[in-house]
């Protein structure tokens, strides 16, 4: 995959975690609090400017209240 395809598909995946956070009703500071991870970085990937690993996904999921698998249906 192509560093542009990267940036894309960091972009598709932070906007569609943002969706899901805000259709729960979190802010970014309710979802720091209900996971390992600062509401920068939280922010950041939404804004499609961090590259996270797997055990991300099941740390932003676990705040979310979510399967991992529905983070990564975008």
């Amino acid at each position: 995959m192509a560093p542009k395809d990267h940036s894309v598909l960091k972009k598709n995946f932070g906007s569609h975690l943002k969706k899901i956070r805000e259709s729960k009703g979190f802010s970014l500071i309710d979802l720091d609090y209900r996971c390992d991870l600062n509401e920068s970085n939280i922010s950041k990937i939404e804004n499609g400017k961090f590259d996270i690993r797997l055990s991300t996904v099941f740390e932003l999921a676990k705040g979310l209240g979510v399967e991992a698998k529905e983070l990564l249906d975008f």
